[in-house]
């Protein structure tokens, strides 16, 4: 995205435009915890296993560097309560409940928590237990998102996910019995070797685990992953996009039979629960502010966008050094604004504002109904269920 380079460097500086409609804009906090026990073959993610960071950089000094971020971010912002709390990763579960512990209260001594505040952590099924449900659910956390995958062991292992096959389910139980309301499972589709026998075995462990979110993201295969090599070599073929068009489908029909509504075009909650619905992602995706905290991790306020250099041993000493981590930022232009409106609010199944559009913009829409790939509704476009499929053609075409 193009725009205007601000604060590069050392410090972060906000216009007063920015600045101002702080707290009147939902407003969350964003923390990644950048370590991991194993690195999965698909992933692309800012994390490090112990072997790589050696001695340069530990839970401890991250956990210092954090709460250094923390407190400067509420100092410059005006300390607006944070309506939403999403500790992710990498491994979050890593740092045991006494870590997250200590992260939820850096946040509560920098920011504080709203009322009623969203606070979730995702967790790997095998780095948690019922103890450790039961001591986040004390320490303030209310929604658990369980990194699941597949419930076939050999789909797994293709993607180097070293939890066993029932092991989220099962931490799902005890999250619930803990006392979580609030769980997620996340489901990835289109794995080379994936059947569609192995497909609806994940779907039916996860409708047996009664949770009432769940989030299904087709596999991409990203540059510089172990899974890439493979593919490139032709270990393994690439995901085929029928396939991934049936599965979406496959998935969409189990999960709407058992109760469970798309609110975003790969996440699924109870209907009849609406705070069964992330807000922290709902506040991504309705252009909300939020301040991302640790290597790496991105922020957004007031159409001033930046993100955190990436090495934890980088990101502490910068803040031991009393500076801000940042690597680069930009300021967003109305076009730039405009955009990203278009492509988060039209994956929305309240769907885009038609008013928000220009003459030619309408008449892009318009060609989007009549090929049955969305819907108007009050004013609004909405995307079919074939919408869902091709959403990006349909941002594409708007924009175009």
């Amino acid at each position: 995205m193009s725009g205007t380079r601000v604060g590069v460097g050392a410090g972060l500086e906000l216009p007063a435009s920015a600045l101002a409609g702080v707290g009147s804009r939902p407003f969350g906090v964003y923390v990644h915890v950048p370590f991991c026990a194993t690195r999965c073959g698909y992933c692309d993610f800012n994390t490090y296993t112990a072997g790589e960071l050696g001695t340069s950089a530990s839970p401890q000094s991250w956990l210092e560097g954090l709460r250094r971020e923390l407190d400067a971010a509420a100092q410059l912002l005006g300390s607006p309560a944070a309506q939403t709390v999403f500790v992710g990763g990498g491994t979050p579960s890593l740092l045991g409940a006494d870590g997250l512990g200590q992260v939820l209260d850096a946040v509560r001594s920098s920011f504080g928590l709203a009322p009623g505040a969203e606070v979730t952590t995702e967790s790997n099924p095998e780095s948690t237990s019922p103890a450790f449900f039961d001591r986040i659910r004390a320490a303030g956390y209310t929604r658990v998102s369980l990194g699941m995958q597949s419930a076939a062991p050999h789909v797994l292992a293709v993607l180097d996910r070293t939890h066993t096959p029932g092991r989220a389910v099962a931490a799902a139980g005890e999250a619930r019995a803990a006392g979580f309301g609030h769980v997620n499972l996340d489901l990835i589709y289109g794995t080379p070797g994936e059947r569609d026998e192995d497909l609806d075995a994940s779907l039916d462990a996860v409708l047996a685990a009664g949770v009432d979110h769940v989030s299904a993201y087709a596999l991409i295969v990203e540059d510089g992953t172990a899974l890439a090599r493979r593919v490139r070599r032709g270990e393994l073929p690439a995901p085929d996009d029928d396939v991934l068009a049936a599965r979406y489908e496959r998935i969409d029909a189990r999960l709407e039979a058992a109760g469970l509504t798309w609110y975003e075009v790969s996440n699924w909650a109870r209907a009849d629960d609406p705070s069964a619905r992330c807000a922290h992602n709902l506040g991504y995706w309705d252009g909300g502010d939020w301040w991302g905290a640790g290597p790496g991790a991105h922020s957004h306020v007031g159409g001033v966008r930046w993100w955190n250099v990436k090495h934890p041993a980088r990101y502490a000493d910068v803040l031991a050094a009393g500076d801000l981590p940042v690597g680069g930022s930009e300021l967003l232009t109305a076009d730039d604004v405009h955009t990203e409106r278009v492509m988060l609010e039209v994956r929305l199944r309240t769907g885009l504002p038609l008013d928000v559009l220009g003459p030619d913009e309408r008449r892009a829409a318009e060609t989007v109904v009549a090929d049955g790939l969305a819907e108007l509704r009050a004013g609004r476009l909405v995307l079919t269920d074939r919408g869902r499929l091709l959403a990006d053609a349909v941002v594409r075409t708007i924009l175009t």
